[in-house]
């Protein structure tokens, strides 16, 4: 096995800091030499992202995230660059001052932030700080990221950009909207959810040519998902193969929100959807998506019937909160079906818990994820992963905590990052349609973990692909329906 091998594997601030003193204590690689291995890697992405540069501009901190900016700036004049450096006040520590040293040694200067222009450069590179920051930046340092930002120049930002937690993902302040990050050693969980997608750019890993034993005996606390689609289907089988989702919801107005997920479950493969709503729903649903089998039910005698054919069920989309809803909801999960919870489906739950089914998604945004852990949408952002973790542990299921970086989580822990998706993801329906693939995934015979995690990435991904030619802002729900039918038969990266 290889260091790439690491590369889908996301660690805490805590364990990249067990790393370091690993390859320092146990591999006897002393920390001065990583950070001349980080250097040299940052500057080599440098030149891969802006072959053309010329001038760089390098706002170093006092620490070793400083160290690494004041040897890339070394490296970049001994290349024939011209660099410059400013600094916030004095180095500390033994290897981030012998790094200003050899920087100064070799004839650069590090000029001290004082409010002043920065100088002329064709990209800007943030060393200010490292994976330890927790906390929003003290004002002169804000001051000085708002100056890199008005000079329009690209920035590179070196392990993790200045003002974003490396371990959850929360801004507190301002912070540095890097074009490209480059994180040395383990990627950062706090990198790819949360707030930090709008301000990581594009997410560079670099190992640094550390050994295998490295990572030897450390469990990542997190993984990103991998593109995955099922596998294709033997050529003699029958919709009974692929399951049968029943689909409850829509209340009186919410036609929309029951179609488009009974519609993602025919998309995501199910042999059969039957759809159990308000009888004034039924023309427009069997003449809109006649494959759909739609059914009046007023209460839970008329539900029951359906239930019995089903083996997945759909429970949420339009449903309301009010008696229909509620009594539909009560003798859905009394049949003890596979499922998945969404939308007021989740919000009946955060007011009336109840022990769920074995084999049960829950896919809350982060409103809906407050409600059921009686916080804030506040809280929720503060640490998503604690949030999803405790979500599925007190619920017994899997859960997908859906927003930039959806994080999967089920009882026992475990942490999955979906790393796709977009902005323009965020309007109406969208949701729904990740209830109905990921209910279509359980009639084909994944468990729950499967389902989510392969459910949450073939939704991201469509999503991504169906912004391709026209862009993100207008994009609607239904628009991802032909990508997910393409990435479900291996026809689309």
């Amino acid at each position: 096995m290889t260091a790439s091998a690491h590369r889908h594997e996301l660690y805490t601030v805590e364990q990249v800091r067990a790393l370091d003193r690993r390859a320092i204590d146990t591999l006897g690689i002393p920390g001065y030499e990583l950070m001349q291995r980080a250097a040299a890697a940052a500057l080599v992405c440098l030149r891969q992202h802006w072959p053309q540069a010329r001038r760089i501009a390098v706002c170093c901190g006092p620490g070793n995230n400083g160290g690494d900016g004041f040897l890339l700036a070394a490296l970049a004049r001994e290349a024939g660059l011209q660099a410059e450096v400013i600094a916030l006040g004095d180095s500390r520590g033994d290897d981030a001052i012998h790094a200003r040293h050899a920087f100064e040694q070799g004839g650069g200067v590090a000029h001290p932030w004082a409010g002043q222009v920065l100088p002329e450069a064709d990209v800007l590179v943030d060393a200010l700080f490292g994976t330890g920051l927790q906390r929003a930046l003290a004002p002169d340092v804000a001051a000085l990221v708002r100056r890199m930002h008005d000079t329009g120049r690209p920035i590179l930002a070196l392990d993790v950009p200045s003002g974003v937690n490396a371990d959850t993902g929360e801004v507190p302040g301002q912070a540095v909207h890097a074009d490209v990050t480059v994180t040395f050693i383990a990627a950062k969980r706090g990198l790819y959810t949360g707030q930090a997608p709008g301000y990581v750019g594009r997410v560079q890993w670099e190992p640094l040519g550390l050994p295998e034993a490295l990572w030897q005996g450390f469990t990542p606390d997190a993984v990103l998902l991998p593109p995955r689609t099922l596998p294709p289907r033997p050529r003699q089988a029958h919709k009974g193969d692929n399951g049968h989702v029943l689909a409850i919801g829509g209340e009186h107005g919410t036609a929309g929100a029951i179609r488009l997920c009974g519609e993602a479950a025919l998309r995501g493969g199910a042999g059969l959807v039957s759809v159990a709503t308000r009888a004034e729903h039924l023309v427009a649903l069997n003449s809109a998506r006649p494959e759909l089998m739609a059914h009046a039910v007023d209460g839970p005698q008329a539900l029951e019937p359906l239930l019995r054919r089903a083996t997945v069920l759909a429970v949420g989309p339009g449903l309301g909160q009010g008696a229909w809803g509620h009594a539909l909801w009560l003798t859905a999960l009394d049949a003890g079906l596979p499922m998945v919870l969404d939308a007021d489906g989740l919000n009946l739950l955060s007011r009336e818990p109840r022990q769920l089914p074995d084999r049960v998604v829950l896919t809350p945004h982060p409103g809906e994820a407050a409600r059921l852990l009686g916080t804030d949408t506040a809280a929720i952002g503060k640490d998503r992963f604690a949030a999803a973790r405790a979500l599925a542990q007190r619920h017994g299921a899997v859960v997908i905590l859906k927003g930039a970086g959806s994080l999967i989580a089920d009882p026992e822990g475990q942490v999955a990052i979906c790393p796709w998706g977009n902005p323009g993801m965020a309007s109406g329906g969208m949701g729904d349609l990740l209830t109905g693939i990921v209910a279509a995934l359980l009639a084909q015979g994944c468990d729950a973990w499967d389902a989510a995690c392969l459910g949450a990435g073939l939704h991201a991904r469509a999503g991504d692909l169906a912004t391709r030619d026209e862009g993100e802002r207008g994009l609607i729900a239904t628009d991802l329906l032909l990508p997910l039918r393409r990435l479900l038969n291996g026809k689309a990266p």
